[in-house]
């Protein structure tokens, strides 16, 4: 059992994230007593989904300090009705967690998100804070850290696991869930997105190389990201006296997950895909750490049209921070030149490189850290 970094909150919440995030498992660990709901069982979906109502019952014959857990909420959008009059009747004493794999079906359909009743947070793969160096790096770049993937030893299970978990739940499960017509179509995106991954993103080449409309590319790529199983990250634009790199770039949630999309999970691991791979993971865990922690931040890329460019951005108010990130044991001293000018002409108020080696350094104005001690280092300076 893995200590998950994210903190109970003390009101209602929705609790959103892929499948096999460890988001029931935890909820098990923190709320053992709580009374479970599971729209993943066939008998309790049609249960709920032909009487709504059934859950009124079950909240009057609960003790008003009891939690209630309703798995997959979005399989039954109109149980949410239920819940906003339970947590209304009560004047907010009643308590649930809401867990599902997304808001996007419950929106679709005109679900009740609970009008500010119930709070949202975010789940995750494990991440490096999470796993306290139990899994070596290439382990994790190779296979990802879905909890069930961090926990298994043997290679072939790992594989098995991870392209069955594509197949049916980025593929199949989406479908099911009515968000894309055509799974051939979808498939074919899929693995021009993984292919991709952490570059900068054409949509029209990508609509070419998947042979869907651009409109279509637009609307997967909202799916990957409401689903969480992506993120877009933005052109940073500083008013820097640059002309900038205006496309975003996408990365997905889990390198493991990736790997498999792209075709590669059964490769060993070259040079280039290694440092795509590596650069996913820190931003990732940027991600998780800013959503756990509730730190507010937004991320960035930044490039100018010259080719400078920085890997990540992350800003906070008047924070700045901004990162290089290589997948080598040494740092080299041209890898910190864009970050140097960048502190010099207070673009950004602090400059930071993450690597694969062992010791803390400083290169002019950028703080050089090893990548197992990223996050202690940013929440020191929070």
């Amino acid at each position: 059992m893995f200590k998950r970094d994210l903190e109970l909150p003390s009101n209602s919440f929705f609790l959103f994230g892929p499948r096999s995030t460890g988001k029931s498992t935890w909820l098990d660990h923190v709320l053992p007593d709580a009374i479970k709901i599971d729209l993943l069982s066939n008998r309790e979906f049609l249960s709920f989904f032909n009487n709504p109502s059934l859950l009124q019952g079950i909240v009057q014959n609960a003790p008003i300090h009891k939690w209630i857990v309703i798995d997959e909420i979005q399989k039954v959008p109109s149980l949410l009705d239920e819940v906003h009059k339970a947590i209304h009747e009560s004047h907010g004493k009643r308590k649930f967690a809401l867990t599902g794999s997304s808001a996007r079906k419950i929106k679709r359909s005109n679900g009740n998100m609970l009008a500010g009743r119930a709070l949202t947070r975010n789940f995750f793969p494990l991440t490096l804070h999470e796993l306290e160096g139990c899994l070596s790096l290439e382990y994790i770049l190779k296979y990802g850290t879905l909890p069930i993937i961090a926990s298994q030893k043997d290679a072939e299970i790992k594989s098995d696991f991870l392209e069955s978990y594509v197949t049916t739940y980025m593929k199949e499960e989406i479908q099911q869930e009515a968000l894309v017509k055509k799974l051939d179509s979808f498939s074919r995106f899929l693995e021009v997105m993984a292919i991709l991954n952490g570059q900068i993103l054409n949509v029209s080449n990508v609509a070419s190389d998947a042979k869907v409309a651009r409109t279509t590319v637009n609307g997967y790529i909202a799916i990957l990201s409401d689903t969480l199983l992506g993120h877009l990250l933005p052109s940073w634009k500083p008013k820097y006296k640059v002309k900038e790199i205006y496309h975003p770039k996408f990365y997905f949630f889990d390198t493991g997950v990736v790997r498999t999309i792209s075709g590669k999970l059964r490769d060993s691991l070259d040079s280039e895909e290694k440092g795509r791979l590596f650069e996913t993971l820190v931003i990732n865990e940027l991600k998780a750490l800013n959503s756990y922690k509730k730190l507010g931040a937004e991320f960035y890329y930044w490039k100018t049209s010259d080719g400078a460019e920085v890997d990540l951005i992350m800003k906070a108010g008047k924070k700045i921070f901004g990162f290089e990130i290589k997948s080598t044991d040494s740092w080299k001293s041209k890898y910190s030149r864009n970050l140097n000018q960048m502190v010099e002409n207070k673009i950004v108020t602090k400059a930071f490189g993450i690597y694969t080696g062992v010791h803390s350094l400083k290169d002019d104005s950028v703080t050089v850290v090893p990548y197992k001690e990223l996050v202690n280092t940013i929440l020191d300076l929070w």
